[in-house]
């Protein structure tokens, strides 16, 4: 395909994307006519080069490559769980933000991927969700912020339903590690898990396999990367990715950049944390480089790439055609480098997993408000942009207040205090003075709670949950949903120890430390060798 006729191509192209979309909604024969593709377990292992994709686009095949990329694209359902979280308040100028998750798993469910990936006894066996990050887009589209989630990352599973043959997982007992979601029906049962754990409203996930990382990476060209020693992640019992680089920076593609991605041991403590770290700075390079390289201009590599791109992705229906992947990539082209910032869920050891900290709720709910991680947020605008609940209302009414049973826990312990005396009693009898007369303190146990939150189990108490704390004057945000109560529950926070008045606290919108937050122009970022991997 030469320039002229990629150029005389994009309005056919267009054209056909809107007959296309006329037929998502479901009325002929298409992508929407409520037939899903056959699922396959080709996802994510490395999300950075789903970025590539997105920031590139793939709008100027003509006619006939347009359908044949659209083949090619696999589609699975974005939420396979009961939670339904609220989509965001638009802004003033009616924008709202996205959020995608990128999911990856350790699948070895080809030669081409078991080649790459190794681990022989793993062949077959359910899929992992290994990396898990989530893309937010700003409403205005000024900013872009990723949070990575280790994959050993402690987390209560919901409830999921397979779609392709209706087997139910149950909620998980306990906590268990986040990567098993993935098989639990799908990459929708770790989008549930992620909206449950986060209170974020999800709009789409992607996923890509081994054998696509690498394809598409030699597609793209060299991304630079930089090594502050002589690496080589390899150790005497033959774990590692078998990275080796020497000291500095140098373009990886292909295998080698696969390699970069799934280095562990090698990088800094040997940990997914730090390899959470080299993932971020490949991801900021690869922008960078894709902005700068005029090469990719050239409708050939434009082309290889779409073709290896669609073939790596599935995605959810929202995104499940060239005409959809190439708006979403418009959208994200649209911020700069010095307005992406990567970070990681803040987290802390237990045994040798982790669990998310006080300050990886700060994280999230800067997400939810769509709140600036870069530094440059001084607008109100942009704030309070959280769940449409407080605004529109939800779903399911609520009952007469005097009919809505409500138990009151005291969960003003903290790290340094201990729990204020009957903080629960009080509060219930607030409760009984504005008409909730079957409300109840809970004397059983002392619980540790940042902040005062509303939660109910499932959709038919969501308006009781919302009136509850309409009468205590919380915010709407406090109101969640979770399978870890039976009926509508009080919890009273840390920041509610004393009076009968409650008084939100006030905000602090700094992104905490304990992120590692990377912004996405830096261009100086270097990881870190373990002394035990150099040579």
């Amino acid at each position: 395909m030469t320039q002229n006729s990629v150029q005389e191509a994009v309005p056919a192209a267009e054209d056909e994307a809107a007959r296309e979309a006329t037929l998502e909604d479901g009325s002929g024969e298409g992508p929407g006519d409520g037939r899903r593709a056959p699922r396959k377990h080709r996802v994510l292992r490395w999300s950075a080069m789903v970025l590539a994709v997105l920031i590139v686009g793939t709008a100027g095949a003509g006619y006939v490559y347009y359908r044949h990329l659209n083949a090619n694209i696999e589609q699975q359902e974005l939420n396979l769980g009961d939670e339904k979280i609220p989509e965001p308040t638009p802004n003033a100028a009616g924008q709202t933000p996205l959020n995608i998750l990128l999911i990856g798993s350790d699948a070895r469910d080809s030669k081409e991927n078991q080649e790459l990936g190794g681990a022989r006894e793993t062949f077959g066996s359910t899929p992992l969700a290994d990396v898990q990050m989530l893309v937010h887009l700003s409403a205005d589209r000024s900013n872009m912020s990723v949070v990575s989630m280790p994959r050993d990352t402690l987390v209560k599973i919901p409830k999921c339903t397979d779609p392709d043959d209706g087997t139910v997982y149950p909620a998980s007992d306990g906590r268990v590690m986040t990567n098993q979601s993935l098989g639990h029906g799908g990459p929708g049962c770790t989008v549930a898990t992620w909206q449950e754990l986060t209170g974020i409203h999800i709009d789409h996930f992607l996923m890509v396999d081994f054998a696509g990382v690498v394809s598409m990476a030699d597609a793209i060209g060299g991304v630079p990367v930089c090594v502050d020693a002589n690496i080589h992640s390899r150790d005497s019992q033959g774990h590692g990715s078998g990275l080796k680089l020497e000291e500095g920076t140098h373009p990886v593609k292909g295998e080698q950049a696969l390699q970069w991605l799934r280095t562990r041991y090698g990088f800094e403590d040997g940990s997914d944390l730090a390899r959470a770290k080299a993932q971020h700075m490949y991801m900021n390079s690869m922008v960078r480089e894709l902005r700068e390289n005029a090469t990719l201009s050239n409708p050939n590599k434009l082309r290889r790439l779409a073709e290896k791109a669609t073939e790596a992705l599935t995605v959810d229906p929202g995104l499940n055609s060239v005409k959809k992947l190439y708006d979403l990539s418009t959208e994200l082209r649209k911020v700069e480098p010095e307005h992406i910032t990567m970070t990681t869920m803040p987290n802390r050891y237990v045994g040798a997993r982790v669990e998310p900290t006080e300050d990886a709720e700060q994280l999230f709910r800067l997400v939810r408000e769509d709140i600036s991680l870069d530094g440059g947020d001084t607008k109100d605008t942009k704030k309070k942009t959280g769940p449409t609940q407080g605004d529109q209302g939800p779903d399911d009414p609520a009952a007469e207040d005097a009919e809505i049973p409500v138990l009151v826990q005291n969960g003003t312990r903290t790290d340094t205090l201990g729990a204020a005396p009957d903080r629960a009693g009080t509060v219930a009898e607030l409760l009984v003075d504005e008409g909730f007369t079957r409300a109840v303190a809970d004397q059983s146990a002392s619980l540790s709670e940042k902040t005062t939150v509303v939660r109910y189990p499932s959709a038919d108490l969501e308006g009781d949950a919302a009136a509850v704390a309409e009468a205590l004057g919380l915010e709407p945000s406090t109101v969640r949903r979770s399978t870890d109560v039976s009926g509508v529950t009080l919890v009273v926070g840390a920041d509610w120890r004393e009076g009968t008045t409650y008084k939100a606290p006030k905000e602090n919108n700094e992104v905490p430390e304990t992120a590692e937050a990377l912004n996405g122009a830096d261009d100086e970022a270097c990881m870190k060798v373990n002394p035990a991997f150099t040579w």
